[in-house]
């Protein structure tokens, strides 16, 4: 991640900064969405619930373990909306839900 970091900073030939590429897809963007969430909130992702594309980039729901308990079907996860941009930066997250493991949905 630190030579992928390095690697943008340079200028490219002709003195320009490069770029990162663009996501390549529904589960490139759905990764960078959990590696975000994970590093910001320092909760593990649990998985995605929902991916799609916006006219900006992606739009990704992330599920999140907040507070492990046992037994695990006490466990409070929380659902969170992750924007990213069309080279799969995250341009905004908001937590959207939370909820105990096992729980139906309304």
């Amino acid at each position: 991640m630190a030579e992928q970091r390095e690697r943008r900073g340079r200028p490219a030939a002709g003195g320009a900064v490069s770029s990162p590429p663009p996501v390549e897809g529904p589960e490139e963007a759905a990764g960078r969405a959990c590696r975000c969430i994970t590093s910001l909130t320092g909760h593990p992702a649990e998985g995605v619930s929902a991916v799609g594309r916006s006219e900006d980039g992606w739009h990704v729901e992330v599920d999140v373990l907040e507070v492990p308990r046992i037994p695990d079907t006490t466990s409070l996860l929380a659902t969170y909306e992750v924007e990213l941009d069309r080279d799969g930066e995250l341009l905004r997250y908001r937590r959207v839900r939370r909820y105990r493991r096992g729980a139906a949905d309304d």
